[in-house]
């Protein structure tokens, strides 16, 4: 029998291939409202699919039926309560205005200018690789996070690029679940307010790179004495694996963590074919040149 979950995520999968296709660009609310009806539907043409299978046994019938209906009710609460939360946590049409309060707190500048490939490259590759596809969230990680978090995880995981910034910019760096919960409605948002590139452009400019270096700009001048369009691949990949933990993997203070992180971030450059596998392994074998 076909599921209602398995029709909602076609319908979601639909909408968001219809998006560039027709050039539509429906609000998340609607998203939600699509895809709970797409359950609906779905439902009820596996009821009616059910009632032409004369030969399945009674039973079995029962039990998909009252599993149909669990997925079709949960699909729909999930619905209720992400227009809820919609409603609930505030506009980001000033995030913009948040990252220059954040940059100016910081005395750097926000730099206008389109973020050097081989720094976004590697971003993305390594924080995000679903990054231009996505709707602010990534599904398959949510769903296995939010699975681990049932079973007693803490810390709820698979946080995209949008998911990253909103947590700098809106929760004030906060953890918590709850936080967790605003933080996914919040990049929902983000995604259908602000463009790819410029999330990108915000992102850098306020992430923290360690050793006092807050945004790409005082990175790329503070560790190497240089500007980010002038980055290599090593120095790129160096920058972009701080960002996860950046006193951990301080490359002044802790060079063989800097060194092993680096590597990992040319690493998945390679799995994402955007380096080949000989360069990836020669530029993980060079060393930091790091400026005095």
């Amino acid at each position: 029998m076909i599921s209602a979950s398995a029709g909602t995520m076609m319908a979601a999968i639909a909408i968001g291939a219809a998006r560039p296709l027709l050039g539509m660009t429906p609000s998340p609310m609607a998203t939600v409202a699509g895809c709970a009806i797409a359950g609906l539907v779905t439902f009820l043409a596996a009821e009616g699919w059910a009632r032409s299978r004369r030969s399945v046994p009674p039973g079995l019938l029962v039990r998909a039926r009252r599993a149909t209906v669990v997925v079709v009710s949960v699909a729909a609460v999930v619905a209720v309560l992400g227009g809820i939360l919609y409603v609930a946590t505030p506009g980001v049409g000033d995030a913009g205005k948040r990252v220059r309060a954040q940059a100016a707190a910081h005395h750097v500048n926000v730099p206008h200018s389109p973020i050097p490939h081989k720094i976004a490259a590697a971003l993305v590759s390594t924080e995000d690789s679903r990054f231009f596809t996505n709707p602010g969230v990534d599904l398959p990680s949510v769903a296995r996070a939010t699975y681990g978090a049932l079973r007693g995880g803490r810390n709820l995981g698979g946080s995209t690029l949008e998911q990253q910034l909103v947590k700098q910019l809106y929760t004030a760096g906060h953890d918590g679940h709850l936080d967790q919960v605003e933080q996914v409605v919040l990049a929902v948002k983000l995604d259908h307010h602000w463009s790819k590139p410029k999330m990108l452009r915000m992102y850098l400019a306020t992430v923290y790179f360690g050793h006092g270096y807050w945004g790409l700009d005082a990175a790329a001048r503070g560790y190497f004495h240089t500007s980010p369009e002038h980055l290599d691949w090593p120095q790129a990949a160096l920058l972009v694996g701080l960002v996860q933990a950046p006193s951990a993997d301080d490359p002044l203070q802790h060079p063989q963590h800097a060194t092993a992180r680096r590597a990992e971030v040319l690493h998945r450059l390679a799995v994402t074919k955007i380096l080949t596998s000989a360069q990836a392994r020669h530029y993980a074998n060079s060393p930091l040149e790091l400026a005095s």
